[in-house]
């Protein structure tokens, strides 16, 4: 019988990536600057499950979070589902669900996600962002941008005079009682959907466990709450058994 406490906390604590650069998933307090959200929720509810301690390691990036597992520093993370990281990591099904959408300026002619896609047009994403993984698959004349990380998306599109800013909806949005100068384009470009996942080499169990724990999370209302408890907006709950 597997051991499952070993199998995903074989240092004896589980190392947990944390990524505070999506709100809807970890933020920072902003007194205490300690790691709050959704996923520390869901990451001490299945250490306890584990039966071993929690310690978390907190990036300000995903990319950030995925290359700590792939060092070895961390057991498992919260992460888009994409299939570039999917080589290397096992994800489960997804427990929320993430709106992507763009930013421009008021002035801009730009009115419709569809219209983004243009020669001359400069898109800003956060570097390994979902949302870059995913542009730089779709985007076929249009220029992605990098910012270092996700939250500096909006000020390094306003710094050098891009055309476009992506990124979570949320985050976007509450970029726009600082500058009224800028808009959100209508809907989304791409629904997230957000995950648990661990290194695939960790084997099959592995994944196959976590994922019936997320699975007992949403079922037993334990995201659902998480998300009210942490007056999350801009995702919906995943729904069961997908």
């Amino acid at each position: 019988m597997t051991d499952f406490s070993k199998l995903f906390a074989p240092t004896g604590a589980l190392r947990v990536a944390i990524n505070v650069g999506n709100p809807i998933l970890a933020r920072r307090h902003p007194d205490s600057g300690e790691p709050e959200g959704v996923s520390i929720d869901l990451a001490t509810q299945l250490a306890q499950r584990l039966g071993v301690p929690l310690k978390l390691v907190v990036f300000e990036a995903a990319s950030k979070s995925v290359e700590a597992l792939a060092q070895d520093v961390a057991d498992m993370g919260f992460f888009a589902i994409d299939p570039t990281r999917g080589e290397t990591i096992a994800f489960t099904t997804p427990y929320v669900l993430i709106h992507g959408a763009y930013m421009v300026k008021q002035d801009s002619p730009l009115h419709s996600n569809d219209e983004v896609d243009r020669a001359g047009h400069t898109v800003v994403v956060g570097k390994g962002s979902a949302y870059d993984l995913y542009l730089s698959r779709e985007l076929k004349a249009a220029e992605l941008v990098r910012s270092p990380t996700s939250p500096e998306v909006v000020s390094f599109f306003l710094e050098h005079g891009h055309d476009v800013a992506a990124g979570v909806k949320p985050q976007l949005e509450a970029e726009l009682p600082k500058h009224p100068n800028l808009r959100m384009l209508p809907g989304h470009f791409m629904v997230i959907s957000q995950a648990m996942g661990v290194p695939k080499n960790r084997g099959p169990e592995a994944q196959a466990y976590l994922t019936q724990f997320v699975e007992d999370m949403k079922a037993a209302g334990v995201v659902a709450d998480a998300m009210t408890r942490h007056r999350i907006e801009g995702a919906t709950l995943a729904p069961i058994g997908g």
